[in-house]
């Protein structure tokens, strides 16, 4: 009687597992665990920290046994309310909530509005064009360190102050100005280095899409008897509406979260304290790291609604069109 030399097929659990698609689903996990597990633990896990420790009582005290802080509840929430962020005395002094909303809205505005004129310029034929379009790039692209000690040196106090020098000489004041310690005038320097600084990121995207524009569009216009004005507000702002909606809800999310350039030029002082700087105040000068994450929450709040304008109008238009 004649044996069967073939082997049984494997079981089909086996075969499943050895499949093509089986290995290439294995491989494609193996490549992203890397970089899932580098935003787990730099992304995920210090925001759901952080959500954690706003409901606690977390200072220097118990830092070393973080894990077994007491929880307060909304303690924290209604201290950082109550104490600073959303405070208000008038026009003359509010809390780091509603200067954070004019200082984000502001900034944002003129960094648009600015933009928007610089690109209208480049656009344009001109000997020179490309030099022009680097040198416009450079409060962009440089450290913000350097160009924020540039703008206190213009701005210094003492009569050796860039500004303060320039001005005495020709007469107009005759004792030297501290521009950056005196309540409101140093929140509209600090708006304008914002918009100074960040005004090219919106440059180059309107910029992109004014070279991408028909140019029948302005040729009709041209026949139809259309002045430079008129072609400017019924041909290019309409055809650049997304771009600049874009621009616009992007750079005020950017602009609500900063914290470096305040910093660096004011420390949070003479009515420029913002939410993300009194985040750090509460956590790194008064050691209080659960109010510090409450006052991080409540920014993170405001910064929602931001993303969902963003996406609800933005992104909807977008799409329709």
């Amino acid at each position: 009687m004649a044996v069967s030399t073939k082997s049984s097929p494997p079981p089909p659990r086996r075969r499943r597992w050895n499949s093509l698609q089986a290995r290439e689903a294995r491989l494609a996990w193996a490549l992203v665990l890397p970089t899932a597990l580098i935003v787990f633990g730099l992304v995920l896990f210090p925001a759901i920290f952080s959500i954690w420790i706003s409901f606690c009582d977390v200072t220097l005290k118990n830092l070393g046994d973080v894990f077994h802080a007491p929880f307060v509840g909304l303690k924290n929430y209604q201290g950082v309310i109550n104490d600073f962020a959303f405070e208000w005395q008038g026009f003359q002094s509010w809390g780091a909530a509603v200067t954070s909303v004019v200082y984000s809205f502001a900034a944002t505005i003129l960094t648009v509005a600015l933009g928007l004129v610089a690109s209208l310029l480049l656009n344009r034929p001109f000997k020179g064009r490309g030099i022009a379009r680097a040198l416009f790039l450079f409060p962009y692209v440089a450290p913000i360190v350097s160009v924020a000690f540039v703008w206190r040196w213009i701005l210094d106090p003492r009569p050796s102050g860039v500004l303060n020098d320039v001005l005495m000489r020709l007469g107009l004041i005759d004792l030297p100005q501290a521009y950056l310690a005196t309540r409101g005038l140093a929140l509209v320097l600090v708006i304008i280095f914002e918009a100074w600084r960040y005004f090219p990121f919106a440059m180059l995207m309107i910029l992109a899409r004014l070279q991408a524009l028909d140019a029948t569009l302005y040729e009709a216009a041209e026949v139809d008897g259309a002045t430079t004005l008129q072609k400017f507000w019924y041909v290019t702002l309409p055809e650049l509406r997304y771009v600049l909606g874009s621009i616009f809800l992007l750079r005020l999310m950017w602009t609500f979260n900063k914290f470096d350039d305040i910093w660096l030029l004011t420390g949070g002082g003479y009515g420029t304290n913002v939410l993300p700087v009194l985040t750090y105040q509460f956590s790194f000068k008064s050691f209080n790291f659960g109010k510090g994450a409450a006052n991080a929450m409540l920014l993170l709040l405001i910064l929602l609604v931001f993303l969902i304008a963003y996406v609800r109008i933005v992104m909807r238009d977008t799409e329709e069109a």
